[in-house]
């Protein structure tokens, strides 16, 4: 879909209101853009290792649309709060963005671990400390 929605971007063509997000964020993260203008195929069948300093962008960009749809609905309750009180801590909504998304893959990666559901309430406890920092 990111290749997808960068290619319908670069060519002026119309978007759906997904695709408006996804290319939003594609914007914000311009070291991601000559990937997703390269060959699909590479991009996709490569490992991004973490241990050698790598970020899948395509987790990266997907968490921030996670985030963006947390937004819309408040949920879990009081997320919606929280990325205000970082926007107003960071005056920048993509740095308050980045903050969340630091809580949101901690708090997906533990429930992974563990078996379990992602826990909401670890989850605004971790926005809550990068509030008070």
């Amino acid at each position: 879909m990111f290749f997808e929605v960068w290619h319908k971007q670069q060519a002026h063509e119309p978007l759906s209101a997904l695709e408006t997000i996804v290319a939003d964020i594609i914007r914000l993260h311009p070291e991601y853009q000559p990937l997703l203008a390269g060959d699909p195929g590479k991009a996709l069948d490569r490992d991004w290792l973490p241990e050698g300093g790598e970020t899948n962008p395509f987790l990266h960009m997907g968490l921030h649309i996670a985030i963006r749809e947390q937004l819309s609905i408040d949920r879990p309750p009081g997320v919606k709060a929280a990325y205000q009180a970082l926007l107003t801590r960071t005056h920048d909504p993509h740095a308050a963005e980045h903050l969340m998304l630091e809580c949101l893959a901690e708090t997906l990666w533990r429930g992974q671990r563990d078996g379990r559901l992602p826990d909401e309430a670890a989850y605004l406890a971790c926005l809550k400390q990068h509030i008070e920092k």
